[in-house]
């Protein structure tokens, strides 16, 4: 679930704040970057972003391009992993490494009077990391020990049996950190296959927040990015999603059983995308104003919290939820659920819920810009989604020109109560696998 939530978050936390000036750049060896220009403190957020992600494993290798990630800082060119944390920490910058389904995540921040260092020191990590066998034995072990932890984990034991469920032998299929027996038996050579797979030229989106100007940040461009191999790997083919309808029991030794449900969603491209928004914090955003807040927490006292989310991953698209309820009751929320994923679809929303709904994603809007980084990483997010420079001027009127009539009409198509799926982590009371 955790999975979902991350790609969750960064499509529908908002944008801007409305005086920040976006400038495309483009630099000779022809990386284009977004640039919003602030000088008003000598600092500089950058964000870069590899399109694939871990879901460019090769067969048999699930989890080679999480402990690739792990690593990149681990050692580079002549420096050992101690020498580079050194070098970094000398230089007061930071550097974080992430990597998910359908991206890898890097982001630097460094002051002004540092960035040639801080950017040359990031290049080698990047373009020469080491691998040295004993980072690497400590870095699998790290993994190893939070696959072994996620199986006493009911979200993520959840969550691992919904995608199964849901795609199969895809990568989606699988968590990106592998398995204990996939990630013990990969080797250097597996990890510099990983490298090559996700780093190259031809995949990449970056932004940059700070004290850097246009000609600055394209000079940045060429030295950090310009070395890394022009394509790599093949992305992954389209899959379907291919949850049945019904309920899935994962037996767990626990009070309370958690649930992780849903049916296939909608893409982000989709026409449709902005009313399917807005229609789902009516029925489960992140408020108590939600319809099954109310119903389910509120009215029944059936679970502390309930929410949905879409997830339109690059190659399928979810609509998700989640709810946590004791195991003599999670039934009983299970049926309120579907009640009222029906009952939506049947009537739709009121104006009075809309209008609501409006309020508070545009008042909210702005709220989300509070720092270089947090800019910077949104910017890269909208880029990944090819969302346009004026998006972040747009979106709000975007919101507002739902009309109930359009919300209602997608309420219909995409909510599926006679689809959903409910996977069930606990000792459910009155539940069995359907399926």
């Amino acid at each position: 679930m955790i999975r979902f939530l991350v790609l969750a978050f960064v499509l529908i936390a908002g944008p801007l704040r409305a005086e920040i000036d976006i400038k495309e750049v483009t630099s000779p060896g022809g990386i284009t970057a977004w640039l919003v220009e602030d000088h008003a403190i000598p600092f500089t957020a950058l964000e870069i972003r590899f399109k694939g992600g871990a879901s460019l494993d090769a067969g048999g290798k699930r989890g080679a391009i999480n402990l690739m990630t792990g690593l990149i800082e681990e050692g580079a060119g002549d420096l050992t992993a101690q020498e580079f944390q050194a070098a970094r920490e000398s230089l007061a910058a930071s550097y974080s490494f992430n990597v998910y389904d359908d991206a890898l995540s890097i982001g630097a921040r460094f002051l002004t009077e540092n960035r040639d260092e801080a950017v040359d020191l990031l290049r080698l990590a990047l373009t020469q990391p080491r691998f040295d066998e004993d980072a690497i034995e400590r870095v699998r072990g790290q993994v190893i020990a939070g696959i072994r932890s996620d199986t006493k984990d009911p979200n993520e034991l959840a969550s691992t049996a919904f995608s199964a469920e849901a795609f199969g032998t895809h990568p989606y299929g699988t968590s990106e950190s592998g398995t204990i027996d996939t990630v013990s038996g990969l080797t250097r050579d597996d990890l510099i296959a990983a490298h090559q797979a996700v780093l190259a030229r031809d995949r990449i989106f970056v932004s940059a927040v700070g004290d850097i100007t246009a000609d600055e940040l394209t000079t940045l461009l060429d030295t950090l990015l310009g070395d890394l191999p022009e394509t790599g790997a093949p992305m992954p083919e389209e899959v379907e999603v291919a949850l049945e309808p019904g309920v899935t029991v994962v037996p767990f030794d626990n009070p309370q059983s958690t649930v992780l449900f849903g049916h296939e969603g909608i893409t982000r491209d989709d026409e449709d995308f902005f009313a399917a928004y807005i229609l789902n914090v009516i029925l489960g955003g992140p408020n108590f104003e939600s319809r099954l807040m109310r119903e389910v927490r509120v009215e029944r006292g059936l679970t502390y919290g309930i929410y949905t989310y879409l997830v339109p991953k690059d190659y399928a698209a979810l609509y998700l939820g989640s709810v946590a309820s004791s195991n003599d009751r999670v039934a009983e929320a299970i049926e309120v659920i579907r009640d009222q994923w029906a009952g939506m679809a049947e009537t739709g929303v009121t104006e009075d819920e809309l209008e609501t709904a409006k309020t508070y994603l545009t008042g909210a809007y702005p709220l989300r810009f509070d720092g270089n980084g947090p800019i910077a990483d949104i910017l890269v997010g909208l880029q990944m989604e090819d969302l346009g420079l004026d998006y972040v001027q747009t979106r709000n009127d975007k919101v507002n020109a739902v009309t109930l009539e359009e919300i209602n009409r997608v309420a219909a198509e995409i909510l599926q109560p006679d689809a959903l799926h409910f996977t069930v982590v606990g000792q459910p009371d009155g539940l069995e696998t359907t399926n």
